[in-house]
């Protein structure tokens, strides 16, 4: 049966979802989440939750799933092996040095991929399984025809979100929140920027970026069928009812294997929703009607009492039991129970009595000991034997019931025993003294001219179909190499094509690839490539470099959310680059937001998306008739050499991506100190300001 996984942002949000029917829930615990302003747990209130879930059977995730730096480390390492200790029963991460610090920490913890890992093929899932995972969480974007073809294939568990909102970007994988407002989506403090109005070149008066939520309550047998483990619900920030209902309403679908009655889709859609719901991603359609804003109006209050109703009015009895019972002459009552995972208490009373009236009959014994209500227990069946003419008080009875009960619960509340070990953050590598060297990545083909090149960039990177379509292009000029930026995004039906170019970039002699998703390390490695990760490896600590290193990288693009002191203090265990010039890429999206707004395709020429502030974003293709967003303002340092030298960077990269060719040139002469180029609008980041 499919695990039915709820949203917890607090005590009551628990009860919530238990209550109704939830086999696991996720939480945070401490700072270090995705959700950071929901009301996360304290440790006493985490303990207590973990008890109250593990006695009704319920599974506990703790989400880590949020980038770190090396300082906030130490600490994420303490909760980590504390949450291990009171029995969490998996954690989910995105970081890759969060997870390498969880093997020392908390060895024996169950680790879970989260899905702003951003895993969306079968490569990814392996590596994840390589790297110690026990179930990933797929990209929200995926087909069901990928979805299936990933858990027929896949060596660990599936996990796929089947309720609740969307994030335009991929996986949630998104710098917009932090690059025009400072709160990093990838730290847990999202500001939902895409959820406000945008136009196009004018005025902003509509909402292209803001999709319906998701539901796919009548697609779970489906789902069964596929091989997915576990569907999650969306939530954490949501109100208890929230949960209470929409946990119901699942699970009772799960439990008796229908879709939801037409009823109950109407509760779905009055608890929240955008105008609706959507299921485009899954049936493989993109289309404007995907998208809707949530409108005010009245509070379901009708609903959301009934929904208060089903957790504070009591216990909903969810542990069936079976009770033993003996009752013979001149031995002691003996009372058992047992659990359904083999767990059992024992109780013994005072031996009985000749009965002088009133016998004590097996139909009383088994009928006293079913009574369990008030308890998280039910009672399955009864195996007893009484012997006949002895004397037994109900209440003696009653008194052994309890007694094994308490004896239970005392066991299902136990944490495990499971080892606990200590962060240590290794060996320091002094920072590079030299300046760094200047790499370059092109969009087009036609920006690498032979003036760019006379420069002496120490690598030029390219896409795969760019540097197919110009072969000339993947010679090297002089000392400058050329490399391939792979696509973020690939799906497995699109891997054969990508397979093909890169055979054909390593014939004609190219040998760096840059890579910026987890999916496509085996493939660059199993081509010969020399890896070299980009920034959608979300590089943000020390731990995360060492881990790219046992990986087989080269290099490494850190993260340009991270300060400068930040960048400087990373132990640099390879080489690493840092992205200095360039519109950032703030957003990549499955939707072709371009069609929508026309109703067909205007890729190639350049599209401008406007904010209320009257700021225009660029939107561009990306591989497999994806967009991808680029900040308004270009990123600009070349002024700030002396900051960027005690970086201790291998290299600086120079992103170009609306610039002509001339332009190229004059930005890379300018960074050469050859020329006094400025951009006249442009912005220093987040190296200076930081995120939250």
């Amino acid at each position: 049966m499919l695990e039915l996984l709820a949203p917890a942002g607090s005590m009551e949000a628990v009860t919530a979802a238990v209550q109704n029917g939830a086999d696991a829930v996720y939480m945070g615990y401490g700072d270090f989440n995705a959700r950071r302003n929901a009301k996360n747990f304290t440790r006493e209130a985490f303990a207590a939750a973990v008890s109250y879930c593990h006695l009704r059977g319920v599974k506990v995730y703790l989400t880590l799933n949020t980038l770190l730096t090396d300082r906030e480390l130490p600490q994420a390492a303490r909760l980590a092996a504390d949450a291990s200790a009171l029995g969490v029963d998996a954690v989910l991460v995105q970081d890759l040095g969060v997870l390498r610090m969880l093997r020392q920490a908390a060895p024996d913890l169950p680790v879970h991929a989260s899905t702003q890992m951003t895993l969306h093929s079968l490569d990814g899932v392996k590596l994840a399984a390589a790297l110690g995972l026990s179930r990933a969480v797929l990209s929200r974007e995926l087909s069901r025809d990928q979805i299936e073809y990933i858990c027929q294939n896949s060596p660990i568990e599936i996990e796929v979100f089947a309720h609740g909102a969307l994030c335009m970007c991929y996986s949630g994988q998104c710098f917009l929140s932090s690059v025009i407002g400072g709160r990093s989506g990838n730290r847990g403090l999202c500001a939902q920027p895409c959820r406000l109005n945008y136009g196009w070149n004018d005025k902003a008066d509509a909402y292209p970026l803001s999709l319906k939520d998701l539901s796919l309550a009548g697609r779970l047998q489906e789902l069964r069928k596929m091989g997915v483990a576990c569907v999650k619900l969306e939530g954490r920030m949501k109100r208890p009812e929230y949960v209470a209902i929409i946990t119901r309403i699942y699970a009772a679908a799960i439990r008796e294997g229908r879709e939801p009655t037409a009823e109950e889709l109407e509760e779905l859609k009055s608890a929240f929703s955008r105008q609706g719901f959507t299921q485009g991603y899954y049936l493989d359609e993109q289309s404007p009607e995907m998208f809707g804003v949530r409108e005010e109006g009245k509070e379901p209050r009708a609903l959301f009492a009934q929904a208060r109703s089903t957790y504070q009015n009591g216990e909903s009895p969810r542990v069936g039991v079976t009770f033993y019972a003996m009752v013979r002459q001149g031995e002691p009552v003996q009372v058992g129970v047992e659990d359904p995972e083999g767990r059992t208490a024992t109780a013994q009373g005072p031996v009985p009595e000749a009965a002088r009236s009133h016998p004590i009959t097996q139909g009383a014994v088994e009928e006293q000991l079913a009574r369990t209500g008030g308890t998280p227990f039910r009672c399955e069946r009864v195996r007893s034997l009484v012997e006949p003419g002895l004397a037994l008080s109900l209440s003696t009875l009653n008194g052994l019931r309890r007694t094994v009960l308490e004896d239970l619960t005392r066991q299902r509340q136990a944490p495990p025993g499971r080892r606990q070990g200590e962060f240590h953050g290794g060996a320091r590598y002094e920072n590079r003294k030299e300046p760094p060297l200047i790499t370059i990545s092109a969009r087009r083909a036609e920006q690498v001219t032979p003036e760019l090149l006379r420069l002496g960039p120490a690598l030029v990177y390219l896409p795969p179909e760019e540097l197919c379509a110009h072969p000339e292009k993947a010679k090297p000029v002089g000392s400058t190499r050329t490399g391939v930026t792979l696509p973020r995004v690939v799906w497995d039906r699109e891997m054969p094509a990508l397979v093909e170019q890169l055979k054909r970039l390593r014939a004609l002699g190219v040998e760096d690839a840059l890579v910026g998703n987890l999916g496509l390390l085996p493939l660059a490695r199993g081509l010969g490539f020399t890896l070299r990760g980009d920034f959608g490896l979300e590089i943000y600590n020390s731990q995360a470099l060492k881990e790219c290193k046992r990986l087989g990288l080269q290099s490494a693009t850190l993260s340009f959310e991270l300060k400068f002191p930040q960048l400087r203090d990373l132990s640099k265990c390879i080489d690493v680059e840092l992205i200095t010039y360039g519109r950032l890429p703030l957003m990549i999206t499955e939707q072709c937001i371009i069609k929508n707004r026309t109703g067909r395709c205007n890729c190639q020429n350049v599209n401008r998306l406007t904010d209320r502030k009257g700021a225009q974003f660029p939107v561009v293709p990306a591989a497999g008739h994806r967009n991808e967003i680029l900040n308004s303002q270009k990123l600009f340092l070349a002024d700030k050499a002396a900051d960027v030298q005690t970086l201790g960077l291998w290299a600086q990269r120079l992103m170009f991506t609306t610039e002509n060719p001339r332009e190229c040139v004059q930005v890379a002469e300018r960074y050469l100190n050859r020329g006094g180029w400025t951009p006249n609008e442009y912005t220093r980041g987040l190296y200076y300001r930081g995120v939250e």
